[in-house]
């Protein structure tokens, strides 16, 4: 089974978590899109969805399915999104599709976040991905500094601007044990707009595609 079959049997379970006349949270990323297109067959009984990033409310639009603005809705029942890396205790990196600060924001509304990914993306430690971090453009020389300082190898992510007109700083080589104290202390850099660790707000229910199956935690 390659990969994309794997995410496909991913985003195909998270549909069953939809609930009829629900608006639901929907992210960002290539396991998203299979469960944006899962989606369209059962958009005739869901009220619509709230969309982290551009790409996939262009996506959901082309479906068919109804886009609202988050502050037009007080809070829904299911938040869906991949992960670039995700560990055992459900914490994630995310923000490979420089999305994150939506994606964070969209996470915090929903009463469950369903993490969907295919079994490359489960590690024990995360850090193997680069770490990416949205930034303020004229702070960006100063946060990768600080990023440095703390052991990373920061790099801008040159050509890249965000959906909320931001630049992205991948940090490579860090070995993230302790998620929730790192997410909090680059969070506190003057400059930065938020980092792509999910430990705060992190997965409720994981779903994987896997070689063998689903496996659901």
């Amino acid at each position: 089974m390659n990969q994309n079959e794997m995410k496909q049997l991913a985003a195909r379970e998270a549909v069953k978590y939809v609930k009829d006349d629900a608006v639901l949270g929907v992210g960002t990323g290539s396991t998203v899109n299979f469960f944006i297109d899962q989606l369209a067959a059962v958009r005739d009984r869901i009220r619509g969805a709230v969309s982290s990033s551009e790409a996939s409310t262009r996506r959901l639009k082309e479906l068919g399915i109804p886009v609202f603005d988050l502050n037009d809705i007080t809070g829904f029942d299911i938040y869906v999104d991949g992960a670039d890396e995700i560990n055992p205790d459900k914490e994630m990196i995310k923000g490979g599709g420089a999305a994150l600060t939506r994606e964070k924001i969209v996470a915090a509304v929903a009463s469950t976040f369903i993490c969907i990914v295919d079994e490359t993306k489960t590690v024990d430690v995360l850090g193997r991905f680069p770490l990416p971090v949205e930034v303020i453009p004229m702070a960006r020389e100063h946060v990768a500094r600080q990023l440095a300082a703390l052991g990373g190898r920061p790099v801008w992510r040159q050509d890249v601007v965000t959906d909320n007109g931001n630049h992205i700083i991948d940090v490579h080589d860090l070995k993230i044990t302790r998620p929730l104290e790192l997410e909090e202390q680059i969070s506190m850099i003057a400059g930065v707009v938020t980092v792509g660790i999910f430990a705060r707000r992190k997965a409720d229910v994981l779903i994987v595609g896997a070689g063998d199956g689903v496996r659901i935690s």
